[in-house]
């Protein structure tokens, strides 16, 4: 039996996809493989792993990638699409275990795209276009590491009726790491941006779901104004390591606030348009808005559609996990996170009489702009029974989540719902 086993796991090594991953070093083995490696640092210097060595260089498919994310739901396997539950995103750093995979095609081929010796193009309405590999970046630009949340535009798409296509997902399609990288704004000022610029296109390696070279699954882009403020990063680190091959591996925009599609992976190429980007999923209805309210399952003009810019206020609540149980009488700690593509989230509120009212909750300021805020609430059941913990945040602005769905859209998009929990009283 055993090794039976043992040839079935070469024939499925053997017959792995070609991706394969380079590695800058042994000290990003982990990542990529994503699983711990203990003894690292006792292996020789100049030493390969053995699973990276030669000929035997390790080939993940997209089923190992998965497995290496226990807990996640997975929406889709082709391309691969899976979220957290809200009580795996109780961590104040989301590990990258445990945070969402968006993708729109298939993930690089690194035969013809290795990672070592990556480079990014700058060209288009710039004056002086570049070529940069990570060294460049590193080397020439600020670092800088930041904790920014990202979301996907359809978080919360499953709670939409009429339904909307497209992955359901519920509310885990988020998460809050800490990028390391540089800023986008100094990349382009060194190459000249023209006052021509209008947009940014980004440009990646992912295939296409048909395989057909000539076809990309995606690039989007965001107004030069956008691109130039402080906030925006390339990044090639995630949590102090190596992106990992799901989230971008080795270079990816991150635009905080703005729909994570925004904010492309595996990046090789930013082209500044003198016109808004019309590349794969920047036309049509794709992260799209009416430009008015309108009923549920009404058609809307595609000239009344507007782009997405920033994402709604939010919050989750990642402790206790629902349908916990509690004692009478005795207090419990509920927790979790909010933020808000408009800036700070200033208040947040906690209900368990269903709405009816609401008490303030402690909330810890962000670790810097777009990073996601804790929050936490003492709460006391004094009778027996079934309770609901609803969590509300309100933003600099005044916006307070709604308690129910907002309004319809064509492709259920920013669902900023009050999340709620169930707790037991007994």
């Amino acid at each position: 039996m055993g090794q039976q086993t043992d040839m079935k796991s070469q024939a499925s090594l053997n017959s792995l996809s070609r991706r394969k991953l380079l590695l800058g070093g042994v000290g990003t083995a982990a990542v990529m493989l994503g699983v711990d490696i203990p003894f690292l640092s006792n292996l020789p210097k100049g030493l390969q792993l053995a699973a990276f060595a030669g000929d035997a260089e390790t080939l993940m498919d997209d089923e190992t990638l998965i497995a290496a994310r226990p807990g996640m739901t997975v929406l889709n396997r082709r391309p691969i699409n899976m979220e957290a539950t809200a009580h795996l995103l109780d961590d104040v750093v989301t590990p990258a275990a445990k945070l969402f995979v968006r993708n729109n095609g298939t993930l690089p081929d690194y035969d013809d795209h290795p990672a070592e010796g990556w480079t990014l193009t700058i060209d288009g309405e710039v004056d002086t276009p570049l070529r940069l590999t990570t060294a460049d970046l590193r080397r020439d630009f600020e670092v800088v590491k930041k904790r920014l949340w990202i979301e996907c535009g359809g978080n919360g798409r499953k709670y939409y009726e009429p339904g909307a296509s497209g992955n359901q997902w519920s509310l885990g399609a988020v998460g809050c790491p800490e990028w390391t990288g540089v800023r986008l704004k100094d990349v382009l000022n060194k190459a000249g941006v023209k006052p021509s610029a209008v947009y940014t296109a980004h440009h990646s390696v992912d295939g296409h779901l048909s395989g057909d070279p000539a076809k990309v699954p995606i690039s989007r882009g965001v107004p030069i104004d956008k691109a130039m403020t402080e906030d925006c990063l390339i990044a090639f680190e995630m949590n102090g390591e190596a992106l990992p091959v799901l989230n971008g591996y080795p270079l990816r925009l991150i635009i905080p606030g703005w729909p994570g599609s925004c904010s492309q992976k595996w990046l090789k190429r930013i082209q500044i348009r003198d016109k808004v980007h019309d590349g794969t999923k920047m036309t049509g209805n794709a992260y799209r808005m009416p430009a008015y309210p309108v009923s549920p399952g009404t058609e809307v003009p595609k000239e009344d559609m507007v782009i997405i810019h920033e994402m709604p206020v939010k919050s989750l609540v990642t402790f206790p996990v629902t349908g916990s149980r509690t004692a009478v009488g005795k207090a419990f700690e509920v927790r979790g996170h909010a933020w808000s593509g408009q800036g700070d989230v200033t208040r947040m509120q906690v209900s368990v009489d269903f709405g009816a009212s609401w008490r303030d909750a402690e909330l810890d300021p962000p670790q810097n702009k777009f990073a996601w805020q804790q929050w936490r609430a003492d709460i006391t059941l004094e009778k027996a029974g079934y309770y609901e913990v609803w969590a509300r945040a309100t933003d600099h602005t005044g916006i307070a989540q709604p308690s129910v769905v907002p309004g319809w859209n064509p492709k259920g998009y920013l669902n900023n719902m009050q999340h709620r929990i169930a707790v037991f009283a007994i």
